[in-house]
């Protein structure tokens, strides 16, 4: 049944693909972001691609009664929750920051739901939890260990999550520990347009593409891998997305948090990254090496298993298909979305 969704985070690149793929299904969107590392244009492209309207608040998480009034004037049914910073080494340099933003918001949503009676949650999650491990793949039962600070607040947000299930037995909260989501939507309307330099690579390698950048680092080319750069197992931003629209779907399933992994099973290194991206683009990316980037680890890559044993959800996109959705929205928007 169509419902009434608060998304967090909703102008960034994750939250902009799912509210498309939430208006799409006929369900009510209302948008809150703040626009530190997102764009208005975005909001823009998912009305066109939708062809249907959302509401947009601009507000920090943080700020209790600009949340409170959202919640006032909208009969909200459920929320899924985007809005954080997200790169690892930015949270090696600025912890604090990351602290406070991310367990800091998730504390103020949960706080201004509760005294609205919404109990229903999709929290977005990161295969970062499971940290520096030797095991392949990673089921959703394998230990914790965060390397970072952000993989560190994405653990403490689960841990705040099942602790207020535990106290209020009515929620139900579904995090979903996706792995690297790239790509940008098939239209090209819709990408991965971060504030300033980008922290990620395929935003970075293709800014290298499009003349904004020299460059690409590759950090780290000594890890215990064939090609000595890390492995990662990624996934298409549009699954990503339908991910969180079909965990919508099944919150009444049953009460508490449950955790389920949102992978494709399989890994690419950086430099296989590079090379497929370069296909799509028609040429090479120039990179260099550097020295390994502080938190990361060698390897992660998903089992996928219990997602579609639960709800028979499956991935549907490869990597050349990432390679060649992101390359069509960079090359569309060269210089990003326009001013709004």
């Amino acid at each position: 049944m169509p419902e009434t969704v608060l998304v967090t985070g909703g102008a960034g690149f994750i939250g902009s693909h799912t509210c498309v793929e939430l208006l799409d299904h006929g369900h009510e969107v209302v948008v809150v972001d703040d626009f530190s590392n997102s764009s208005p244009g975005a909001v823009d492209a998912v009305m066109k691609l939708a062809g249907r309207p959302l509401t947009l608040h601009h507000a920090d998480l943080r700020d209790r009664a600009a949340l409170d009034a959202v919640f006032v004037d909208h009969d909200i049914n459920a929320v899924i929750h985007f809005a954080a910073k997200k790169a690892v080494g930015e949270s090696v340099r600025i912890p604090l920051d990351y602290f406070d933003i991310n367990i800091g918001g998730t504390t103020a949503l949960l706080r201004t739901m509760n005294d609205h009676g919404v109990h229903r949650l999709v929290f977005s999650s990161s295969c970062s939890i499971y940290g520096d491990t030797s095991k392949v793949p990673l089921d959703e039962d394998d230990p914790a260990g965060p390397t970072n600070p952000y993989a560190r607040t994405k653990y403490i947000c689960e841990q705040l999550l099942g602790d207020a299930c535990v106290r209020y037995p009515e929620m139900s909260v579904i995090a979903l520990r996706y792995f690297n989501p790239i790509g940008a939507h098939p239209s090209g309307m819709l990408g991965e347009d971060p504030t300033g330099v980008p922290n990620n690579v395929l935003p970075y390698m293709a800014q290298v593409a499009v003349g904004r950048l020299d460059e690409l680092p590759v950090f780290g080319n000594d890890y215990p891998t064939p090609d000595g750069t890390c492995i990662r197992d990624y996934i298409h931003v549009v699954d990503v997305a339908d991910g969180h629209r079909v965990a919508l779907d099944h919150l009444d399933d049953e009460p508490g948090l449950r955790v389920f992994n949102l992978g494709a099973g399989r890994g690419a290194s950086v430099l296989e990254l590079i090379a497929e991206f370069g296909r799509a683009v028609g040429r090479p990316i120039p990179y260099r090496m550097e020295g390994r980037r502080s938190g990361d680890v060698p390897m992660l890559i998903a089992d996928p298993g219990r997602v579609e044993r639960a709800w028979g959800w499956r991935t549907t996109r490869d990597l050349t298909a990432m390679c060649e959705d992101a390359w069509r929205f960079q090359r569309l928007n060269p210089s990003g979305y326009p001013a709004t």
